[in-house]
Protein backbone atom coordinates (compact mmCIF):
# COMPACT_ATOMS: atom_id res chain seq x y z
CA UNK A 1 0.00 0.00 0.00
CA UNK A 2 1.33 3.35 -0.70
CA UNK A 3 -0.22 6.56 -0.81
CA UNK A 4 0.96 8.70 -3.74
CA UNK A 5 -0.27 12.22 -2.66
CA UNK A 6 -2.70 13.82 -0.56
CA UNK A 7 -4.45 17.14 -0.52
CA UNK A 8 -6.34 18.75 2.66
CA UNK A 9 -9.13 21.68 1.76
CA UNK A 10 -10.32 23.45 5.00
CA UNK A 11 -9.10 20.38 7.48
CA UNK A 12 -8.66 21.88 10.97
CA UNK A 13 -6.06 24.20 10.51
CA UNK A 14 -5.08 23.26 7.05
CA UNK A 15 -6.91 25.77 4.77
CA UNK A 16 -5.31 23.96 1.83
CA UNK A 17 -2.28 21.84 1.70
CA UNK A 18 -0.93 19.13 -1.06
CA UNK A 19 1.75 16.60 0.49
CA UNK A 20 3.50 14.15 -2.42
CA UNK A 21 5.34 11.24 0.14
CA UNK A 22 8.17 9.75 -0.77
CA UNK A 23 7.62 5.69 -0.86
CA UNK A 24 10.25 5.44 1.96
CA UNK A 25 10.43 7.99 4.71
CA UNK A 26 8.35 11.55 4.74
CA UNK A 27 9.34 14.18 7.60
CA UNK A 28 6.89 16.75 8.60
CA UNK A 29 8.61 19.16 10.87
CA UNK A 30 7.55 22.50 12.76
CA UNK A 31 7.03 23.84 16.28
CA UNK A 32 3.87 22.41 18.36
CA UNK A 33 0.62 23.60 17.18
CA UNK A 34 1.24 24.25 13.85
CA UNK A 35 -0.73 20.99 11.96
CA UNK A 36 1.35 18.11 11.96
CA UNK A 37 -0.76 15.34 13.73
CA UNK A 38 -3.21 17.04 11.50
CA UNK A 39 -1.92 15.57 8.61
CA UNK A 40 -1.39 12.73 9.96
CA UNK A 41 -5.14 11.97 10.86
CA UNK A 42 -6.04 13.18 7.44
CA UNK A 43 -3.97 10.33 6.32
CA UNK A 44 -5.60 7.57 8.66
CA UNK A 45 -9.33 9.27 7.27
CA UNK A 46 -8.80 8.34 4.23
CA UNK A 47 -8.15 4.71 5.09
CA UNK A 48 -10.53 3.96 7.91
CA UNK A 49 -13.12 7.36 7.50
CA UNK A 50 -12.14 7.61 11.21
CA UNK A 51 -9.56 10.17 12.88
CA UNK A 52 -7.39 8.11 15.28
CA UNK A 53 -8.03 10.87 17.86
CA UNK A 54 -11.31 10.37 19.77
CA UNK A 55 -13.20 13.69 18.38
CA UNK A 56 -16.51 14.13 16.33
CA UNK A 57 -16.90 15.17 12.79
CA UNK A 58 -17.41 18.72 12.96
CA UNK A 59 -13.72 19.19 15.14
CA UNK A 60 -12.03 18.53 11.58
CA UNK A 61 -13.69 21.33 9.84
CA UNK A 62 -12.03 24.32 9.79
CA UNK A 63 -12.76 27.07 12.33
CA UNK A 64 -15.43 28.89 10.76
CA UNK A 65 -16.12 27.12 7.42
CA UNK A 66 -18.93 24.63 6.73
CA UNK A 67 -17.06 21.83 5.13
CA UNK A 68 -13.99 20.50 4.53
CA UNK A 69 -12.36 17.63 1.59
CA UNK A 70 -9.46 15.07 2.23
CA UNK A 71 -8.51 13.89 -1.37
CA UNK A 72 -6.04 10.66 -1.76
CA UNK A 73 -4.08 8.99 -4.20
CA UNK A 74 -3.27 5.64 -3.66
CA UNK A 75 -1.78 2.53 -4.77
CA UNK A 76 -2.76 -1.04 -3.42
CA UNK A 77 -1.96 -4.48 -5.43
CA UNK A 78 -0.61 -2.21 -8.05
CA UNK A 79 -4.08 -0.88 -8.79
CA UNK A 80 -3.92 3.49 -8.44
CA UNK A 81 -7.06 4.95 -7.08
CA UNK A 82 -8.73 8.22 -5.88
CA UNK A 83 -10.36 8.34 -2.49
CA UNK A 84 -11.83 11.32 -1.01
CA UNK A 85 -13.61 12.11 2.16
CA UNK A 86 -16.05 15.39 2.18
CA UNK A 87 -16.96 16.28 5.43
CA UNK A 88 -19.93 18.69 6.29
CA UNK A 89 -21.32 19.42 9.94
CA UNK A 90 -21.77 15.71 11.25
CA UNK A 91 -22.05 13.89 8.32
CA UNK A 92 -18.89 12.04 6.34
CA UNK A 93 -19.24 11.08 2.35
CA UNK A 94 -16.35 9.16 1.16
CA UNK A 95 -16.27 7.99 -2.66
CA UNK A 96 -13.76 6.09 -4.32
CA UNK A 97 -12.80 6.72 -7.96
CA UNK A 98 -16.66 8.82 -7.58
CA UNK A 99 -18.33 6.06 -6.74
CA UNK A 100 -20.03 6.46 -3.12
CA UNK A 101 -18.81 3.92 -0.35
CA UNK A 102 -21.89 2.59 1.26
CA UNK A 103 -20.21 0.02 3.82
CA UNK A 104 -17.01 0.21 5.20
CA UNK A 105 -15.92 -2.87 3.70
CA UNK A 106 -15.33 -0.92 0.31
CA UNK A 107 -13.05 1.22 1.90
CA UNK A 108 -10.96 -1.84 3.79
CA UNK A 109 -7.84 -2.59 2.66
CA UNK A 110 -7.41 0.61 0.36
CA UNK A 111 -4.91 2.01 2.34
CA UNK A 112 -4.63 0.64 6.15
CA UNK A 113 -2.35 2.31 8.59
CA UNK A 114 -1.08 2.15 12.06
CA UNK A 115 -0.16 5.16 14.11
CA UNK A 116 2.47 5.44 16.87
CA UNK A 117 1.87 8.88 19.33
CA UNK A 118 2.37 10.06 22.36
CA UNK A 119 -1.05 9.19 23.08
CA UNK A 120 -0.35 5.68 22.48
CA UNK A 121 2.26 5.42 25.16
CA UNK A 122 0.12 7.29 27.63
CA UNK A 123 -2.28 4.39 27.30
CA UNK A 124 -0.43 1.68 29.43
CA UNK A 125 -1.13 4.51 32.58
CA UNK A 126 -4.41 5.37 31.46
CA UNK A 127 -8.03 3.96 32.16
CA UNK A 128 -9.80 0.54 30.63
CA UNK A 129 -11.58 2.93 28.18
CA UNK A 130 -8.32 3.68 26.42
CA UNK A 131 -7.04 0.32 25.98
CA UNK A 132 -10.15 -0.79 24.36
CA UNK A 133 -10.62 2.18 22.17
CA UNK A 134 -6.88 1.04 20.76
CA UNK A 135 -8.17 -2.26 20.95
CA UNK A 136 -11.63 -2.03 18.15
CA UNK A 137 -9.73 0.81 15.77
CA UNK A 138 -6.94 -2.00 15.38
CA UNK A 139 -9.67 -4.66 15.10
CA UNK A 140 -11.59 -2.60 12.98
CA UNK A 141 -8.34 -1.62 10.56
CA UNK A 142 -8.03 -5.27 9.60
CA UNK A 143 -10.82 -6.85 9.96
CA UNK A 144 -14.24 -5.01 7.91
CA UNK A 145 -16.95 -7.42 9.58
CA UNK A 146 -15.91 -6.26 12.94
CA UNK A 147 -16.91 -2.79 12.73
CA UNK A 148 -20.96 -4.29 11.69
CA UNK A 149 -21.40 -6.31 15.26
CA UNK A 150 -19.30 -3.50 17.24
CA UNK A 151 -22.03 -0.94 16.36
CA UNK A 152 -24.61 -3.37 16.95
CA UNK A 153 -23.77 -4.25 20.30
CA UNK A 154 -23.28 -0.50 21.31
CA UNK A 155 -26.62 0.24 19.80
CA UNK A 156 -28.14 -2.46 22.04
CA UNK A 157 -26.33 -1.59 24.57
CA UNK A 158 -27.80 2.37 24.09
CA UNK A 159 -31.27 1.08 23.72
CA UNK A 160 -31.13 -1.03 26.92
CA UNK A 161 -29.61 1.92 28.81
CA UNK A 162 -32.98 3.94 28.36
CA UNK A 163 -35.29 1.49 29.34
CA UNK A 164 -33.02 0.93 32.66
CA UNK A 165 -33.03 4.80 33.07
CA UNK A 166 -36.99 4.68 32.60
CA UNK A 167 -37.04 2.37 35.92
CA UNK A 168 -39.09 -0.44 34.16
CA UNK A 169 -38.25 -4.22 33.50
CA UNK A 170 -40.98 -4.33 30.54
CA UNK A 171 -39.24 -5.22 27.65
CA UNK A 172 -36.06 -5.67 29.53
CA UNK A 173 -35.59 -9.39 28.78
CA UNK A 174 -35.61 -8.53 24.82
CA UNK A 175 -32.72 -6.06 24.65
CA UNK A 176 -30.80 -8.30 27.42
CA UNK A 177 -30.90 -11.18 24.65
CA UNK A 178 -29.88 -9.14 21.90
CA UNK A 179 -27.02 -7.40 24.16
CA UNK A 180 -25.97 -10.76 24.91
CA UNK A 181 -26.10 -12.02 21.55
CA UNK A 182 -24.37 -8.96 19.65
CA UNK A 183 -21.93 -8.67 23.06
CA UNK A 184 -20.37 -12.29 22.66
CA UNK A 185 -19.40 -12.12 18.91
CA UNK A 186 -17.87 -8.64 20.02
CA UNK A 187 -16.23 -10.72 22.57
CA UNK A 188 -14.66 -13.13 20.06
CA UNK A 189 -13.33 -10.89 18.06
CA UNK A 190 -10.95 -9.22 20.37
CA UNK A 191 -10.15 -12.42 21.83
CA UNK A 192 -8.78 -13.85 18.52
CA UNK A 193 -6.82 -10.76 17.51
CA UNK A 194 -5.39 -10.27 21.11
CA UNK A 195 -4.08 -14.24 20.76
CA UNK A 196 -3.32 -13.45 17.50
CA UNK A 197 -0.83 -10.15 18.45
CA UNK A 198 0.23 -11.81 21.68
CA UNK A 199 3.64 -13.78 19.88
CA UNK A 200 3.95 -10.84 17.34
CA UNK A 201 3.94 -8.40 20.30
CA UNK A 202 6.75 -10.63 22.08
CA UNK A 203 9.10 -11.11 18.94
CA UNK A 204 9.37 -7.45 18.53
CA UNK A 205 9.74 -6.46 21.86
CA UNK A 206 12.40 -8.75 22.23
CA UNK A 207 14.15 -7.10 19.43
CA UNK A 208 13.77 -3.90 20.60
CA UNK A 209 14.54 -4.13 24.43
CA UNK A 210 17.13 -6.47 23.41
CA UNK A 211 16.48 -8.43 27.23
CA UNK A 212 15.53 -11.36 28.19
CA UNK A 213 12.46 -9.76 29.90
CA UNK A 214 8.88 -11.92 29.15
CA UNK A 215 6.00 -9.21 28.15
CA UNK A 216 2.29 -10.27 28.08
CA UNK A 217 -0.69 -9.16 25.98
CA UNK A 218 -4.05 -10.09 27.49
CA UNK A 219 -7.37 -9.79 26.87
CA UNK A 220 -9.49 -9.09 29.80
CA UNK A 221 -13.09 -9.60 29.39
CA UNK A 222 -15.60 -8.06 31.88
CA UNK A 223 -17.65 -11.30 31.22
CA UNK A 224 -17.42 -14.78 29.91
CA UNK A 225 -19.71 -17.11 28.26
CA UNK A 226 -22.05 -16.52 31.61
CA UNK A 227 -23.14 -13.60 30.30
CA UNK A 228 -26.73 -13.72 30.11
CA UNK A 229 -26.49 -14.98 33.44
CA UNK A 230 -24.50 -11.83 34.66
CA UNK A 231 -27.11 -9.45 33.60
CA UNK A 232 -29.63 -11.12 35.14
CA UNK A 233 -27.57 -11.20 38.52
CA UNK A 234 -27.26 -7.37 37.70
CA UNK A 235 -30.76 -7.11 36.99
CA UNK A 236 -32.06 -4.77 40.41
CA UNK A 237 -28.64 -2.90 40.01
CA UNK A 238 -28.88 -1.90 36.83
CA UNK A 239 -32.34 -1.05 37.12
CA UNK A 240 -31.52 1.38 40.51
CA UNK A 241 -28.91 2.99 38.62
CA UNK A 242 -29.94 3.37 34.77
CA UNK A 243 -27.26 1.84 33.01
CA UNK A 244 -25.78 -1.77 32.27
CA UNK A 245 -22.75 -2.49 34.89
CA UNK A 246 -21.51 -5.79 32.59
CA UNK A 247 -20.31 -6.31 29.41
CA UNK A 248 -17.94 -5.78 26.72
CA UNK A 249 -18.21 -2.12 27.08
CA UNK A 250 -16.13 -2.17 30.56
CA UNK A 251 -13.42 -5.16 28.79
CA UNK A 252 -9.89 -4.24 29.32
CA UNK A 253 -6.53 -5.11 27.98
CA UNK A 254 -3.90 -6.65 30.08
CA UNK A 255 -0.04 -5.43 29.51
CA UNK A 256 2.49 -7.35 31.78
CA UNK A 257 6.17 -7.43 32.08
CA UNK A 258 7.35 -10.67 33.94
CA UNK A 259 4.52 -11.93 34.96
CA UNK A 260 3.76 -7.82 36.66
CA UNK A 261 1.41 -5.02 36.04
CA UNK A 262 3.61 -3.10 33.13
CA UNK A 263 2.12 0.18 34.36
CA UNK A 264 3.25 -0.64 38.31
CA UNK A 265 6.13 -2.48 37.54
CA UNK A 266 7.42 -1.13 34.03
CA UNK A 267 10.10 1.45 33.80
CA UNK A 268 8.98 4.17 31.54
CA UNK A 269 11.65 3.04 28.72
CA UNK A 270 10.06 -0.38 29.20
CA UNK A 271 6.45 0.76 28.86
CA UNK A 272 7.51 2.74 25.57
CA UNK A 273 8.92 -0.76 24.24
CA UNK A 274 5.85 -2.64 24.84
CA UNK A 275 3.70 -0.13 22.92
CA UNK A 276 5.91 0.27 20.01
CA UNK A 277 6.00 -3.52 19.93
CA UNK A 278 2.30 -3.53 19.61
CA UNK A 279 2.45 -1.19 17.30
CA UNK A 280 4.82 -3.29 15.15
CA UNK A 281 2.95 -6.52 15.71
CA UNK A 282 -0.48 -4.50 14.41
CA UNK A 283 1.77 -4.10 11.32
CA UNK A 284 2.63 -7.63 10.77
CA UNK A 285 -0.82 -8.50 11.18
CA UNK A 286 -2.34 -5.90 8.81
CA UNK A 287 0.83 -7.18 6.19
CA UNK A 288 -0.43 -10.66 6.79
CA UNK A 289 -4.10 -10.13 6.13
CA UNK A 290 -3.32 -7.75 3.18
CA UNK A 291 -0.53 -9.38 1.96
CA UNK A 292 1.72 -5.72 1.68
CA UNK A 293 2.66 -3.44 4.40
CA UNK A 294 0.31 -0.75 5.35
CA UNK A 295 2.00 2.93 6.24
CA UNK A 296 3.41 3.42 9.40
CA UNK A 297 2.48 7.00 10.97
CA UNK A 298 5.02 8.62 13.70
CA UNK A 299 3.89 10.91 15.28
CA UNK A 300 6.28 13.64 17.16
CA UNK A 301 8.23 10.35 17.50
CA UNK A 302 11.58 12.48 19.19
CA UNK A 303 9.78 12.89 22.26
CA UNK A 304 8.78 9.29 22.39
CA UNK A 305 12.35 7.86 21.41
CA UNK A 306 15.67 8.22 22.19
CA UNK A 307 18.13 8.37 18.70
CA UNK A 308 19.51 5.19 19.05
CA UNK A 309 15.70 3.66 19.11
CA UNK A 310 14.64 6.11 15.87
CA UNK A 311 17.24 4.79 13.74
CA UNK A 312 16.65 1.03 14.40
CA UNK A 313 13.16 1.49 13.63
CA UNK A 314 13.28 3.94 10.74
CA UNK A 315 15.77 0.93 9.88
CA UNK A 316 13.76 -1.83 10.48
CA UNK A 317 10.80 -0.18 8.67
CA UNK A 318 12.71 0.70 5.42
CA UNK A 319 14.31 -3.23 5.18
CA UNK A 320 10.47 -3.62 5.67
CA UNK A 321 10.03 -1.49 2.41
CA UNK A 322 7.20 0.25 4.93
CA UNK A 323 5.91 3.78 3.61
CA UNK A 324 6.58 6.13 6.85
CA UNK A 325 5.18 9.32 7.50
CA UNK A 326 6.86 11.16 10.61
CA UNK A 327 6.14 14.82 12.65
CA UNK A 328 8.88 15.81 14.94
CA UNK A 329 9.73 19.41 16.60
CA UNK A 330 13.48 18.99 15.60
CA UNK A 331 15.43 16.91 12.96
CA UNK A 332 18.39 16.60 15.60
CA UNK A 333 17.49 13.05 16.36
CA UNK A 334 17.28 11.68 13.30
CA UNK A 335 20.25 10.36 11.48
CA UNK A 336 21.96 12.14 8.45
CA UNK A 337 21.91 9.30 6.41
CA UNK A 338 18.16 8.92 6.67
CA UNK A 339 17.53 12.55 6.22
CA UNK A 340 19.01 12.23 3.33
CA UNK A 341 16.46 9.62 1.64
CA UNK A 342 13.51 11.35 2.82
CA UNK A 343 10.83 13.89 1.32
CA UNK A 344 11.31 16.95 3.94
CA UNK A 345 8.83 19.07 5.17
CA UNK A 346 8.12 22.23 7.01
CA UNK A 347 4.89 22.71 8.73
CA UNK A 348 4.16 26.14 9.71
CA UNK A 349 0.57 27.97 10.71
CA UNK A 350 -1.40 24.92 9.22
CA UNK A 351 1.09 26.29 5.84
CA UNK A 352 3.04 23.05 4.09
CA UNK A 353 6.43 23.87 2.59
CA UNK A 354 8.44 21.34 0.12
CA UNK A 355 12.27 21.09 1.32
CA UNK A 356 13.56 18.61 -0.80
CA UNK A 357 14.13 15.08 -1.11
CA UNK A 358 16.90 13.08 -2.79
CA UNK A 359 15.33 10.47 -6.08
CA UNK A 360 13.23 7.48 -4.80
Amino acid sequence: MLLTGIRLDQYRNLAAAELRPSNQITLLHGLNGQGKTNLLEAIYLLGTGRSFRNVKTPDLIRQGMDTAVVTGQVLTGGVASEIKVQLAGKQRRVTVDGKPVQRAAELHGKLAAVVFSPDDTAMVKQGPETRRRYLDRALYTGKATFLRDYHEYYRTLKQRNALLRCGTSDGLDVWSEQLVTSGTRLMEHRRQYVAQLLPLVQQHYQRLAGSRETVELAYAPDSDHRFQEQLEQCRVTDLRRGTTGRGPHRDDLAFMIDGHDLKTFGSQGQQRSFVLALKLAELDHLQQTFGEPPLMLLDDIASELDRERIHNLLDFLRQRQVQVVITTTTTVGIDPGMLQQSSLYRVDAGTLTYEGSVPR
